[in-house]
């Protein structure tokens, strides 16, 4: 069994999560899940970055300290991962002991061999990138990422010797093709290095500066941010305390966006060559997600909140369209109303409505068990076997949008085939044969399912479990095989996997929020601080749930009617995975009592409950005791 090792850029806490962290991460936890299915021995490593200026400077505006703001900051993102269904196989925090350690020692090692000396050094200093900006890298003067003006810094620091290994870097690049990809960012760096090289500035003084890791050879100095955040991708597997820490590194792939391709194709190869340890396998950088031809990001002001999206469509959804829609290298466009088209599309159209079909003609005819195959050769059993022999060259050369879209053409030969032997109409001729064509079609299901796990392995795990197989641990070599799937085994029909979605009807808030007059929405910095006169704007009153019920066609929905005061009111709350009807009749529950009535699903929703989730549980916010309901809370 071989090995993978992939890893995210360590995610700078000075604020909250947003959709570019989010999707990097899914991207990551994809290509982890597609590796563990081609049999591989797969690490994951992502985490928060958590020195610098501007944590110091987010911690200060907050009076609070640096710490103390790290660690909440960086909860948010723990929390985060479970809700979009990623899974990191280690969450590092440059605040950990051992990546203290790490650090120390490489800069040690660097200072004895005399590839780290002190000197003076004036420069562009951009706060949001936490680093010195060439001449050549400004636009108009500004930080090209920030639209600031760096401030001309001159101060005394440690340097390390980078200009020494520019050559060696440009050889190494050339010599492998496929160090940096796609092939775009590799010129790109190779660009860079047509200018000589300077030495890197690797500390600030803690007269600046005290929010850091102390240099061990000079306590008055703590390391930059960038030379210890990179150090990360080896305190992630043990470096220097693993004995089996290699074994991964030389398989490492590090995944990045293309505003960070500096740092990890030139800082980071020459302080690894210097520090005497071998390279990582690929450098591989996604492009920027754009709303109204601008890069969504904290720094632009554009939308950045995922959690609306996940709380509207699931997180199996948004994952779905956020692979599926962007080419790895290249930038992509995000709306509203291209992911809905592409669920209803792939997932609902051709996905979604074959499994039901084959699952209600199973159920009407064959007493809900699966009939027997009498010839298993179509075009759907070829189209899955061509498909899983691409599928390694597929993983390896980041083509997911790819792989995706051929797993949907398998699928939509699979309707084809249905279309054309019409089993609805051949079960009441031909029994047998019809039988044959319904279990070649779920046998195509199936392994589509197998093959788009790694994409949506909550939802895949649902069509799975519906056809008794198992719904995670498997590898492609068997689970890929054609014929796994037993007659008599039984098929449930359940709900639909991926309901379609009516464009009108969703939540105002979601189109608002992507789609507003002004195309920007200002994200704050730190925490989303707002003054006791706003809150005060919110009426939050005690209500007592008097009836429940499902929304049909909603998994996650359920219908209350609540009672406040005198009034009766119906809302629909998000909280079916979590509750059943019986649970909430005469519960006291808070909710939002001034909110602009909405429709979900075509119902009418006046108001909002609240609830807290952390860790995949969700609980309903109540009084402490018994009280009426209308009281008012405050």
């Amino acid at each position: 069994m071989s090995d993978y090792y992939i890893t995210t850029p360590i995610y700078y806490v000075n604020s909250n999560p947003h959709i570019g962290t989010a999707y990097t991460t899914i991207l990551a936890d994809t290509a982890a899940r597609y590796h563990r299915l081609l049999g591989e021995h797969t690490y994951f490593l992502t985490g928060t970055d958590e020195h610098g200026d501007k944590i110091a400077q987010s911690a200060a505006r907050e009076g609070t300290a640096p710490k103390v703001f790290v660690d909440r900051i960086s909860q948010k993102f723990r929390d985060l991962w479970p809700l979009i269904h990623t899974a990191p196989d280690r969450f590092i925090r440059t605040t950990d002991e051992d990546h203290l350690a790490v650090v120390k020692h490489i800069l040690q090692r660097l200072y004895d061999k005399g590839d780290i000396y002190f000197g003076e050094y004036g420069g562009n200093y951009c706060t949001g990138c936490e680093r010195f900006l060439t001449d050549t890298e400004l636009v108009d003067g500004k930080c090209p990422d920030h639209q600031t003006k760096p401030e001309y810094v001159k101060e005394s620091n440690y340097f390390f010797r980078m200009s020494n290994y520019q050559e060696w870097l440009i050889d190494y690049i050339k010599q492998h093709p496929d160090f940096i990809r796609p092939e775009r960012y590799r010129n790109e760096v190779l660009g860079f290095l047509r200018e000589p090289l300077e030495d890197l500035c690797i500390s600030r003084p803690k007269t600046r500066l005290e929010w850091g890791i102390e240099i061990p050879f000079d306590k008055d100095y703590v390391v930059y941010v960038w030379f210890d955040a990179l150090l990360n991708y080896l305190t992630g597997i043990g470096y220097d305390s693993n004995p089996e820490w290699s074994e991964y590194w030389v398989s490492a792939e590090h995944l990045i966006g293309k505003d960070i391709l500096k740092p990890h194709g030139i800082y980071w190869p020459t302080m690894l060559h210097a520090a005497g340890i071998d390279m990582f396998q690929h450098l591989t950088v996604h492009g920027y997600w754009n709303f109204k031809d601008s890069k969504i990001s904290k720094s632009s002001g554009k939308p950045v909140d995922i959690l609306p999206l996940v709380a509207e469509f699931g997180a199996d959804a948004v994952r779905y369209f956020l692979i599926r829609d962007m080419v790895v290298g290249l930038d992509a466009s995000f709306s509203i109303s291209s992911m809905v088209k592409r669920i209803n599309s792939d997932l609902a159209n051709d996905l979604g409505n074959l499994f039901s079909r084959v699952a209600k003609l199973i159920g009407d005819h064959f007493e809900g068990k699966l009939p027997e195959s009498k010839d298993s050769s179509c075009e759907p059993r070829e189209s899955a076997a061509s498909l899983i022999e691409r599928l390694p060259v597929l993983v390896n050369e980041f083509s997911l949008h790819t792989l995706i879209e051929e797993v949907l053409q398998m699928v939509r030969a699979t309707n084809r085939y249905f279309e054309s032997n019409a089993p609805w109409k051949l079960v009441k001729t031909d029994k047998e044969a019809a039988g044959t064509v319904l279990h070649n079609c779920a046998e195509a299901l199936r392994i589509a399912a197998v093959l788009l796990h790694p994409v949506m392995p909550e939802r895949t795990s649902r069509l799975l479990a519906r056809m008794g197989e198992p719904t995670e641990g498997f590898v492609i070599d068997s689970a890929g095989q054609w014929g796994r799937l037993r007659a008599g085994t039984r098929f449930e029909k359940g709900d639909a996997l991926f309901p379609r979605i009516d464009e009108k009807e969703l939540p105002e808030k979601i189109p608002d929020y992507f789609d507003n007059p002004q195309g920007t929405v200002e994200i704050a910095e730190t925490e989303n601080i707002i003054e006791i006169a706003d809150f005060s704007k919110i009426d939050l009153q005690v209500a007592k749930v008097i009836s429940a019920e499902k929304l049909p066609q909603a998994d996650k929905l359920l219908k209350l009617q609540i009672r406040i005061g005198t009034e009766t009111r119906q809302i629909i709350a998000g909280i079916a995975e979590y509750y059943s009807p019986e649970q909430l009749i005469d519960k006291l529950i808070i909710v939002v009592a001034n909110l602009k009535p909405t429709k979900l699903r075509g119902e009418v929703s006046q108001g909002m409950l609240l609830a807290a989730k952390a860790g995949g549980k969700l609980v309903l916010v109540t009084p402490d005791g018994d009280i009426p309901s209308g009281a008012k809370v405050g």
